[in-house]
Order: structure tokens, then C-alpha cells, then sequence
């Protein structure tokens, strides 16, 4: 019998989206081949253990679940960290996977939001070359005039290369090679720039010019069904929650492999607690990331003014 193939994936999050982690776990395990196999890594850094628990019981011959505390790593990064509305310090983790797992070259690193319909190995074996990451353009970013504003304006970028870093396929050995965590903390420490997608921004930096662009497919957003076939993974991003709102595109994914969980029907009341004054809350946080978009793009101390200049 041959080796299994092995898939290092990682995933990050706080207390707040176990429910949601475990949906995108199990949508992940019933679709891996008999030929592959996942090491699923969760970086966190204040979990109780009974919650850590529930999603470690997922393991099993297809895929071994442990979680990873990265409170030393997080220590790195002094002062303000600029998050806002629904960001928290977890979405900085991914950036640390380099330094915490030498033994890797390769790796996957997923949002907890996303549901898989095909095998993640077949977006393991996109090849690289010396890219540091493979990713998707982000259609937010370029579907809106205030981001493509911001994504030129603020990091220099055109809007079509931006790329979105909640599904990334992630060159190990080059990000060891160019310094990449190290070169994220100095410049987080140094300047602590505004940004509206944090730990997104930073790597669109750090990666510039060194993106393997993928089929949008494999970080199918949840904005419109505008994709011929069904998506290897849907990523219900931003505001787009199945669990928040009604009809929202894709959302029979989801709810078919949340049935599945023994967490449905904890996500059922989380909607249904979901109410009026949250969804004000989320209106006016879009309200507030548009008019941050344009603030930013043209502010002295950006990306694009303070580090590329001639």
C-alpha cells in the first residue's frame, strides 16, 4: 500500500469560532481522497480547554486535529495593533507558521469561515516556484471603488494584485529564506501603520511581486455564484455569514456539513440570536471600513509613502 500523502493545514482563531471551525474541519475530512491525509494545526493563544477538546475529537485516520498556543509569538508584536469592528489578534497567527514549524515546506492556511468541496490536495500541488504564496485576487478589493482606491493608494498595489490572505498556499522555505516573519514584526513595531485588512496588508507587502495567482475556485467568496461549477472552497468573509443572514450565496454548503457537526445546533442559536442592533452594528462597520479605505489611500504615513518611495 503507498504512503498516504501528507497536508499540513493550518487554521487560526479565538473561543468565538470553534462552532465554525468545526464545520470547516468536517467539510474538509469528507472530502479528502483515500491517498491523503491532514495534520491540522490550530494556532490560539486563550482557549479553555473543553472547547479545545471538541474540535481535537475530530480526529481521526483521515485527519489529526491539535492546537498550537502561540502566546510567545504574539508577545513579539509591541503596542497598538490597529484592529477594528470584527478583527481580532488571530488573524495575525498565520504569519508565524514558518518559525513554529521548521519541518515543513509547504503548508496550507485557512480562515475558519470556509467550507472545502474537493480534495485540498489538489490545491496542496499548485506549484510555487520561488512565490511565496498562491492566493486568489480579492474580489471585495476589486469590486469596489473605494478599496481599488485604497489598495493603489495605500500599498501601491493594483487592485488585480491584491490578493486575499484568508486561503493561502504558503512557500515555508522561502518565507524563512526572505525573513518574513522578522521583516513583519520590525516594520509592525516601527510603524503600526492604519490599515483596514491588517494582517492582509503586511503580507500583500512582505509578498509583492511574488504571488502565484490560483483559480478564484479554490477561495470562492461568498459576494455572488458567479463560477462555472461548484467551488473547491467557499469562503463566507467579510459580512457574508450563513449564520448571521439569510440567503446568503452558498449557504447550502454550509448548512449540509454543519447538519453533520455536533455543533449545529449551536449555530442555529447563534442566528437566531443574531439580531437587529448586530446587523446595525455591521452597517455602520461597513460604513466605517469604506470611509477608512479613502482616508487611508491618501494619508502621508501609508505603505506606499513611507516605504516606497524613490
Amino acid at each position: 500500500m503507498s504512503q498516504k500523502k501528507e497536508i499540513p493545514v493550518f487554521f487560526s482563531v479565538d473561543h468565538r469560532y470553534i462552532p465554525f471551525l468545526g464545520v470547516a474541519i468536517h467539510s474538509l475530512k469528507k472530502n479528502l481522497s483515500e491517498n491523503s491525509h491532514c495534520t491540522i494545526h490550530v494556532l490560539y493563544t486563550n482557549i479553555p480547554e473543553e472547547l479545545k477538546k471538541r474540535i481535537t475529537d475530530l480526529s481521526d485516520e483521515r485527519a489529526e486535529v491539535s492546537f498550537t498556543n502561540v502566546e510567545k509569538e504574539v508577545a513579539l508584536m509591541a503596542g497598538e495593533l490597529n484592529l477594528r469592528d470584527y478583527y481580532t489578534i488571530s488573524i495575525y497567527y498565520r504569519l508565524f507558521i514558518a518559525s513554529l514549524f521548521p519541518q515543513y515546506h509547504k503548508a496550507i492556511y485557512l480562515d475558519a469561515d470556509v467550507v472545502l468541496n474537493r480534495d485540498i490536495a489538489a490545491f496542496y500541488e499548485i506549484p510555487l516556484g520561488e512565490n511565496l504564496v498562491g492566493a486568489i485576487s480579492d474580489a471585495i478589493v476589486n469590486g469596489h471603488e473605494d478599496f481599488i482606491r485604497y489598495s493603489e493608494g495605500s500599498l501601491g498595489i493594483p487592485a488585480k494584485e491584491y490578493f486575499n490572505s484568508g486561503v493561502l498556499l504558503m512557500n515555508l522555505d522561502a518565507f524563512r529564506k526572505e525573513r518574513i516573519q522578522e521583516r513583519f514584526v520590525e516594520l509592525l513595531n516601527k510603524y503600526h501603520f492604519d490599515t483596514i485588512c491588517p494582517d492582509q496588508d503586511y503580507l500583500n507587502h512582505l509578498c509583492r511581486g511574488r504571488v502565484q495567482f490560483v483559480d478564484k475556485g479554490w477561495n470562492k467568496m461568498s459576494l455572488d455564484e458567479n463560477y462555472d461549477g461548484v467551488p473547491g472552497l467557499i469562503h463566507y468573509n467579510m459580512f457574508y455569514k450563513p449564520w448571521q443572514y439569510d440567503n446568503i450565496c452558498y449557504e447550502s454548503y454550509f448548512w449540509n456539513y454543519a447538519k453533520e457537526t455536533p455543533f449545529y445546533d449551536e449555530i442555529l442559536a447563534i442566528k437566531a440570536a443574531f439580531g437587529e442592533q448586530e446587523r446595525r452594528e455591521h452597517e455602520e462597520a461597513n460604513r466605517r471600513l469604506h470611509e477608512n479605505a479613502l482616508r487611508i489611500s491618501v494619508a502621508s504615513d501609508n505603505f506606499r509613502n513611507t516605504l516606497l518611495k524613490d
